[in-house]
């Protein structure tokens, strides 16, 4: 009997031998030399769970049983361990040609003397197709950064129709508040938007009397924070507190932006009937509660926008420098900061004006860039825009068959500036437009951006 099992376990290994051979020979052709290694593990595996659990149990076998089974599933286990092996295409490929391997035709037998061998056909295969960087730049910009005209315009048409809904509100909510007029403006009006990922802003001016108010440079302050402003009640002599509707929001003397901010944040987030808007326009509109900066989030059938909802301070002094009440920390918490949008934009389309020139067009690579990029969306536009206004002033090309160049250039002045973790305003030096970002965020930015110049074509 031991006899009659010992030989029918024989022809079982063969006849699995041959199995596990025939399935072998065909995975290296179909799946290659890593996924036959790949599937034989787990086909040898398979084979000896099923040798064991078919032969006949003698007593040594018995007592191995727990042992052998438990290294069958540890080499079962092989399968999740194993990574599936891809072709990598190294860095270095990425800008060079990629070059294809040659087929390897067999040879044909020699055929009898006084006949010639029948050639083989040789597989045609089109020539790669290797762009410049400059071509990848602007492929990436007409694929993912053009927007069509249509959408620009109803995008505007939305802003500026939500704009006189809120404004009616407030007028409404708020009668002894001199509001200004609201306007919606941002790169989406400047013509230099990154696609419909930019947001429109959209101003709440607060009108104030002259000659009671003042502003403070924010470094004369106790916050010591150049990027800011106070605005101070003046005039208390002569015009004591409660002679402008704006002295209730009066923190220490000063106008206080976080009052303001809280009070528009309340109202938009619960008191203006977004619904009834919404369907009123033909859209879906709603605050965006887990923001700290006042976003409302705009769906249409045709595109997504968002609109931030910014206070500002006009007519509090008698030069041209705009204030925005902002989220900020600390013992600037009350002050106002300057708003430098409207300066860079002006200097921008000035500087491509006078040369004809693709700064904008730079900037909103850059934006776009930076936005598909987990650890580049730290950078906002106003970083990238300082870089663009400094390198725009020094380089003296800017036509368009000079855009590749000018963009590896930008990227090499932000890892410069992420280096020393120092990015001075264009307008005020003693700003570090960085010094909002964490050591964590500047080392993940200056890492990816380092990286990325190796082969800037990964960015895209």
């Amino acid at each position: 009997m031991a006899e009659f099992s010992q030989k029918r376990g024989r022809q079982r290994d063969e006849v699995l031998g041959s199995t596990v051979d025939f399935l072998l020979a065909n995975a290296r052709l179909v799946l290659g030399v890593g996924g036959a290694a790949v599937l034989g593990i787990a086909t040898l595996a398979v084979k000896r769970l099923i040798d064991r659990a078919t032969s006949p149990r003698d007593e040594d076998d018995a007592k191995g049983d727990t042992t052998s089974l438990e290294e069958s599933w540890k080499e079962l286990t092989l399968l999740k361990a194993t990574p599936r092996l891809q072709p990598r295409t190294p860095p270095a490929a990425l800008s060079q040609p990629a070059s294809l391997p040659t087929p390897v035709v067999p040879s044909a037998p020699e055929g009898p003397s006084g006949t010639e061998p029948h050639p083989s056909p040789q597989p045609s295969s089109p020539a790669p197709l290797c762009l410049t960087f400059q071509e990848k730049l602007l492929a990436f910009e007409r694929d993912h950064m053009t927007v069509p005209e249509a959408h620009v315009t109803l995008a505007k048409q939305l802003a500026g129709d939500i704009a006189l809904e809120l404004q009616a509100y407030l007028r409404n909510k708020f009668p002894d508040l001199p509001f200004g007029a609201l306007v919606p403006s941002g790169p989406l009006y400047d013509g230099f938007h990154a696609g419909t990922t930019d947001r429109v802003r959209l101003l709440v001016p607060l009108v104030l009397e002259e000659g009671l108010w003042n502003l403070v440079p924010g470094v004369d302050t106790v916050a010591r924070d150049p990027r800011c402003w106070a605005v101070r009640r003046t005039q208390l002599e002569f015009h004591p507190r409660g002679s402008s509707p704006w002295d209730r929001f009066l923190v220490g003397g000063y106008l206080s932006s976080r009052v303001l901010l809280e009070l528009l944040r309340k109202a938009l987030a619960s008191s203006v009937n977004w619904p009834a808007i919404g369907s009123l326009l033909g859209c879906l509109v709603r605050p965006s509660v887990a923001s700290e900066e006042l976003l409302l989030d705009v769906q249409h059938e045709r595109l997504e926008l968002t609109i931030a909802v910014l206070l500002a301070v006009t007519g509090a002094d008698a030069e041209d420098r705009p204030l925005l009440a902002w989220p900020l920390e600390g013992l600037a918490g009350n002050l106002w900061l300057q708003d430098l949008y409207p300066a860079e934009s002006a200097r921008l389309r000035a500087l491509d004006e006078g040369d004809a020139g693709t700064r904008r067009r730079l900037l909103r690579l850059l934006c776009g860039m930076c936005h598909g990029h987990p650890a580049l969306r730290r950078l906002d536009r106003s970083h990238l825009t300082q870089v663009v206004l400094r390198l725009g002033e020094e380089a003296a090309d800017w036509a368009e068959a000079a855009l590749g160049e000018r963009f590896l250039q930008a990227l090499e002045s932000l890892v410069d500036s992420l280096e020393r973790a120092s990015l001075p305003c264009h307008f005020n030096p003693a700003v570090n437009l960085l010094g909002s970002l964490r050591e964590e965020d500047i080392d993940d930015i200056g890492y990816a951006l380092y990286s990325s110049l190796q082969a800037p074509e990964w960015l895209f």
